[in-house]
């Protein structure tokens, strides 16, 4: 079971929304942001780094206190205000004619630390660390967490019936082309029942912001400890999601480049493939891999489809049948000699909505010498690696649209 809450959330006024809402932090480096920000921007409360000349290193002690300077003044020129109330907002993301619906939220840190809020990744200590500064400091989460829940029949009439009836808050399109509209849930008992609602449903599952999420627990257990009269209620307790059905979202491929063959020709790894894979020569034009277990390699200007021979995985383990597990075996391991996905400077990661145009452009370069092209892992999947307690290799989930970071901010007070 999980508790969850509305929340009295700071967010632009209607006129400033589309400019405030910006990327998140982790997907743009400080050049591009410094490009991307306007004004309002929050860009310069996420990434404050690009208010220095010449950008400053983003974990300083300056540009941590840049930031919560940045929050006050946007909070101050009234480019951010707080709601009266506590609300639930329903966020809608439309890609590529495709609309899901989300639930803006705050989710106990202690059902994290339980398990009730389930992860699929491991997390680095210094990522938490820099993520928990910028939560401390701001007494406040700026960008929210991108969670999944069991689909409810009832969650999705409520959404449907404020959505029908009532003109969103905010309705913009992005400059990527993603839409983003917002509602504001403000009859007192439709917020009240969908927190009983969500108190009957038995886990929710991390799928984008695992680092944010470790933050806002371990922010959560620093008040706690501070707090003699914590009772389990403060405000300090609960920090910012934006949950979807988990029907509604769409996992997309997370693709791999490798800097050399490990001493191998072109044709000698063609050879070394076929005692794995079933291998078919596609020739120049680009293709995609069609069903699990069959990939798409691009090597020396040709595209090539590989598919794993039976035997070779194991459909009966969470972890054997992702496809980033047969390729990491029997090819990055096996051939390539690519140990440890997270430590080795011999490969790199390409989210699949920069397209395969992407791996072809990195090998043609010269820059990489193969690229391989996964078909992508489904939500059905995460949920049985989260519900069995595993984690997944590193780089295997891309979750695309991405949330943007402003269109609803959550504060909290230790005291």
């Amino acid at each position: 079971m999980v508790r969850i809450k509305p929340f009295r959330a700071v967010r632009p006024p209607k006129e400033h929304a589309a400019e405030v809402a910006s990327r998140p932090y982790d997907v743009l480096n400080s050049a591009e942001a410094k490009t991307e920000a306007t004004e309002r921007s929050l860009l310069h409360i996420i990434k404050p780094e690009i208010d220095f000349e010449p950008i400053a290193d983003e974990h300083s002690d300056p540009v941590y206190d840049k930031a919560v300077e940045n929050f006050r003044k946007w909070q101050s020129e009234g480019w951010l205000r707080q709601d009266p109330e506590e609300y639930y907002y329903i966020y809608a993301q439309t890609m590529e004619g495709r609309t899901q619906y989300g639930l803006a939220m705050c989710c106990h840190f202690e059902d994290y630390l339980s398990g009730a809020i389930k992860k699929h990744e491991l997390t680095r200590p210094d990522k938490e660390e820099d993520r928990m500064i910028h939560v401390r400091n701001q007494q406040a989460n700026i960008e929210p967490v991108f969670f999944a829940y069991p689909d409810n029949a009832e969650i999705d009439a409520i959404v449907a019936d404020v959505v029908k009836n009532n003109a969103p808050e905010y309705d913009f399109t992005a400059a990527d082309g993603f839409g983003h509209q917002l509602w504001v849930i403000r009859d007192r008992k439709t917020n009240d029942r969908i927190t009983e609602i969500f108190a009957g449903i038995p886990a929710l599952y991390v799928a984008d912001g695992h680092h944010r999420t470790a933050a806002a627990a371990r922010v959560g257990q620093e008040c706690r400890g501070k707090n003699p009269n914590h009772s389990g209620c403060e405000e300090y307790c609960y920090f910012l999601a934006v949950t979807f059905p988990a029907n509604q979202l769409r996992i997309i491929d997370y693709n791999r480049v490798v800097k050399d063959l490990n001493g191998l020709t072109p044709a000698e790894l063609l050879e070394k493939l076929k005692e794995s894979f079933t291998v078919e020569d596609k020739g120049t034009e680009e293709y995609r891999p069609t069903v699990l277990h069959n990939f798409a390699m691009y090597l020396d200007g040709r595209w090539y489809s590989l598919t794993a021979k039976p035997g070779t995985y194991d459909d009966n383990d969470p972890i054997g049948v992702l496809d980033v597990t047969v390729l990491s075996n029997l090819v990055l391991d096996k051939i390539l000699d690519i140990k440890d996905l997270r430590t080795s400077k011999r490969i790199d990661f390409v989210g699949g909505i920069r397209g395969l145009g992407e791996l072809k452009r990195r090998v043609d370069s010269g820059e990489m010498k193969a690229a391989f092209a996964l078909y992508p892992v489904s939500m059905q999947q995460l949920i049985n690696i989260a519900d069995t307690g595993n984690i997944m290799p590193p780089k295997t989930t891309w979750f695309e649209p991405k949330l943007r970071s402003g269109v609803v901010i959550h504060l909290f007070e230790e005291k």
